[in-house]
């Protein structure tokens, strides 16, 4: 049972903030140390953060800030386009061409910021190759195989 506890306070002690991730990946900063930028390109990112080292080659963001970003812009500009139409009944074309360059405009806005935030959370909840540290050893010991276990079940880290 020490074993057990030592673990569960090394899980504790690696604990890697959420908020403070969120926020790094949200100004498209390293979420590790937010010393510097998170990308080479405008959606590209870099292989690993000069300051501090922290790869990012691994990340698994993928279409989810995509969807993410479609889901926002589209929960925003709806109420946007309902009053813009019901205040001043613009002409058609007028109205889809403004809401058109309005949409794009901020879908481009925060898809980076998106992307940044969800790859803060992956390294915050140490997903998808986050788990190990700047030597490629696990951060995370698997947990003691305790001997009064009869199920030959073992525990693993989440």
């Amino acid at each position: 049972m020490d074993t057990q506890t030592n673990v569960a306070t090394a899980h504790v002690e690696d604990e890697r903030p959420l908020w403070p991730a969120l926020r790094r990946g949200w100004k498209r900063r390293c979420p590790s140390c937010g010393a510097n930028t998170l990308f080479e390109g405008y959606l590209k990112t870099s292989e690993a953060c000069p300051a501090c080292g922290q790869e990012f080659h691994h990340h698994r963001a993928d279409d989810g800030p995509a969807y993410i970003t479609i889901l926002i812009v589209g929960h925003l500009m709806a109420p946007v386009m309902h009053i813009y139409f019901v205040s001043l009944r613009p002409d058609p074309l007028v109205m889809a061409s403004v809401l058109t360059v309005a949409c794009a405009a901020l879908a481009l806005y925060m898809l980076p910021r998106v992307k940044g935030a969800l790859v803060a959370i992956q390294w915050s909840k140490r997903m998808h190759g986050f788990a190990t540290d700047q030597s490629g050893q696990e951060a995370w010991p698997p947990i003691a195989e305790d001997s009064n276990d009869t199920t030959g079940q073992h525990r693993t880290p989440d």
